[in-house]
């Protein structure tokens, strides 16, 4: 039990396919109802495909396990109608602070600049995060929830997969298209098939401590190397909702877990930490400890035919750099369109090879960030120790040490520069910026009607043609008919008109004012620009100007429906 929190108890209904013995036919299940499963349930949900959700336990997550949502998680959040509700409980922050022994030596800023909708960072217990979407899932008549609901078995066939499901009443069948294992970095659905995942697991071992107390410490993540109150190791702080701070304390690999997890043996360091400090005496009390070691693993694939993996089912990392679950949001962001098109037999079953190549990608670029995070946070050898401290000892007056400095590369979004989905830019177009092809997209205020808005509250969930203009009324009567074509083709692609300045457009053509001029400059656009944007807020094509033959080519690539 938590002082701060009250664990929900989900409602388990026994399963009439006990009482009939026939097996329950579904599109998709998937299994695990953390962040990542429940984040795929209404990603599926919002393109009206049904949804069952299994799993074992009937409550959310016991202790606040994942802490920090990344700008980018938030935005998939918003979609799946629990952004506002994360960032107005958790705490916002951009800043982070590096400290080496008694001095500060580097700092940094998650949103250097102004005008995003959303902070770098939201701190948030995950069993919040976790109630918010199963809170969010239950109103959706599209996505049944069965808790204490435990698959004990799997059998795959080309056609789909079947699944024993055992419960307190008895057992089921269920005959799905597809299964989707999101069942955590144990994944039983992983043992069960007899998959493997590959990496490397770290020698050393951590302390986590949730501690309550009242303090004024600002909403900033501060770590230490070889604070002069846990020498030799390294802190990390940071500061969570209902008064709640996060500590991990580096314990070496030869720490004794369930000596360490004592509280006679917790509390004497966090005094230490807290008298160190501001001299102050604070009262505190243990909300929830664990003592944890970290890997780096990976599945050489994430889809095995009608069996797909996401979040830490198919990858894990150290929580250096808070990429796990934002990682895993990220995973049910990029699969969720892909099955929707294959299942309404819009786009080949190859596709899904595709999440698998993107999202590998990303997977081994946060292994890497991780394990060079891990790498210069715990030091194996007196030469690396010895160099890391001369870096840190250098990058209080030196901005080249500053680069070098490494506490944690903080998750961020991939860019599928090389995806074969892609159109690659024409070089005669000369564009410039972020927003290349495969780029996750900026955000930007504008004008919805009258209102203040923003521009991804506008884009996602299906394919989208941006075209920039100075005035809407400028639009060719051809542009406009070919627009209306892409809008009812078989894979729909709605039409986004960005305007400098408001105006009237065409029924079936939604209009955004960028009267400030943000977007056309993030995006690196003049009058005619036009982009192909997937349902996943990912860059597909851009182009100088609007041409539909080349869209038509562009939307058959990023469906993997291209002529060969």
């Amino acid at each position: 039990m938590l002082s701060t929190y009250t664990y929900p108890r989900f409602e388990y209904r026994t399963p009439p396919q006990i009482a009939s013995g026939q097996a329950l036919k579904v599109p998709v299940v998937v299994v695990g109802g953390g962040p990542v499963g429940l984040g795929l349930a209404l990603d599926l949900d919002r393109q009206g495909v049904p949804v069952l959700l299994l799993d074992e336990d009937d409550t959310v997550s016991i202790g606040s396990r994942g802490v920090c949502y990344a700008k980018r998680a938030l935005e998939i959040l918003d979609r799946y109608g629990v952004g506002d509700a994360v960032c107005a409980k958790g705490v916002s922050w951009n800043v982070g602070r590096t400290f080496f022994r008694d001095k500060e030596v580097y700092n940094f800023n998650l949103v250097p600049e102004p005008d995003h909708h959303r902070p770098g960072m939201v701190n948030l217990q995950q069993y919040y995060l976790e109630e918010y979407l199963v809170a969010r899932a239950a109103t959706r008549p599209g996505i049944e929830l069965r808790w204490k609901n435990k698959v004990v078995s799997v059998t795959r066939s080309d056609s789909g997969a079947t699944l024993t499901v055992e419960t307190a009443d008895g057992m089921y069948t269920v005959e799905a298209d597809w299964l989707v294992a999101a069942d955590g970095a144990r994944s039983p659905i992983r043992r069960l098939l007899g998959l493997e995942v590959e990496g490397k697991i770290f020698m050393d071992r951590f302390l986590i401590a949730d501690v309550v107390m009242k303090a004024d410490f600002p909403a900033e993540r501060w770590f230490w190397f070889d604070p002069p109150f846990h020498p030799n190791q390294s802190v990390l702080l940071h500061k969570q909702t209902d008064s709640v701070f996060r500590i991990d304390f580096q314990l070496g690999w030869d720490a004794d877990p369930e000596e360490e997890k004592k509280p006679e043996n917790v509390v004497p360091r966090i005094k230490a930490m807290l008298s160190a400090l501001d001299g102050k005496e604070r009262e505190f009390d243990l909300e929830w400890v664990s003592v944890y070691t970290f890997q780096c693993r990976r599945m050489a694939s994430f889809n095995h035919g009608r069996v797909l993996f996401i979040g830490d089912a198919a990858h894990q990392v150290s929580p250096f750099g808070a990429r796990g679950a934002n990682s895993g949001l990220q995973d049910a962001d990029n699969l969720g369109w892909k099955l929707k098109l294959v299942l309404d037999g819009q786009a080949p079953a190859r596709l899904l090879d595709s999440y698998t190549v993107e999202r590998a990608f990303a997977a081994d670029e946060n292994i890497l960030n991780s394990t060079r995070s891990t790498d210069f946070i715990t030091p194996k050898s007196r030469a690396s120790r010895s160099f890391r401290n001369a870096i840190l000892g250098l990058a209080r007056d030196h901005a080249f040490a500053r680069a070098l400095v490494n506490s944690g590369r903080l998750s961020v979004p991939a860019f599928y520069v090389d995806s074969a989905l892609n159109t690659p830019d024409d070089p005669a177009d000369g564009f410039g910026g972020r927003m290349l092809p495969g780029a996750p997209m900026d955000d930007a205020p504008v004008l919805a009607g009258d209102a203040p808005d923003w521009l991804l509250h506008h884009v996602g969930g299906s394919f989208r043609l941006m075209l920039f203009v100075d005035d809407p009324a400028t639009l060719a009567a051809d542009v406009i008919a070919a627009m209306a074509r892409l809008a009812s083709g078989a894979v729909p692609v709605r039409p986004l008109v960005v305007a400098r300045q408001a105006g009237a457009v065409p029924q079936g053509i939604d209009l955004l004012v960028d009267a400030r001029g943000v977007a056309t400059q993030r995006y690196d656009a003049r009058p005619g620009t036009a982009y192909l944007l997937r349902p996943d807020q990912h860059v597909a094509a851009r182009w100088r100007r609007f041409d539909a033959a080349r869209i038509d080519s562009a939307l058959a690539r990023a469906t993997c429906k291209e002529k060969t």
